[in-house]
């Protein structure tokens, strides 16, 4: 499945991110503005919301993202095959990248509008 422009967008900055610390205070303070300074192109959003950045990067920390009560938590689960991944230990960065960019076929698969 070939990547909206907006996965493509938002997979260049969190690898920046993860390369660059103070690319990566900007991503989380000014969002839209980093991505633009970035890329050169603007991230498309629905008409009313916002862009939040949160650095879930600390691995001494876990993290929970409460959701809107409209998703129910029954839908929030794995595929067979990234269950399958996880299972054998296989899933790698670029794995977790083509998961929340790739083929879930959501501009923006982990954030709730």
């Amino acid at each position: 499945m070939e990547q909206t422009k907006n996965q493509r967008l938002l997979q260049e900055v969190v690898v920046k991110a993860w390369e660059d610390t103070a690319f990566k205070k900007e991503f989380v303070s000014n969002p839209l503005e980093a991505v633009k300074k970035l890329t050169g192109e603007t991230l498309e959003l629905p008409k009313g919301k916002e862009l939040v950045v949160i650095d879930s990067s600390d691995e001494n920390k876990v993290y929970v993202n409460i959701p809107t009560k409209s998703v129910p938590l029954e839908d929030v689960e794995l595929s067979d095959e990234e269950l399958e991944k996880v299972a054998g230990g296989t899933m790698t960065d670029d794995t977790i990248i083509d998961s929340c960019f790739g083929p879930c076929g959501d501009d923006f698969p982990w954030l709730t509008y």
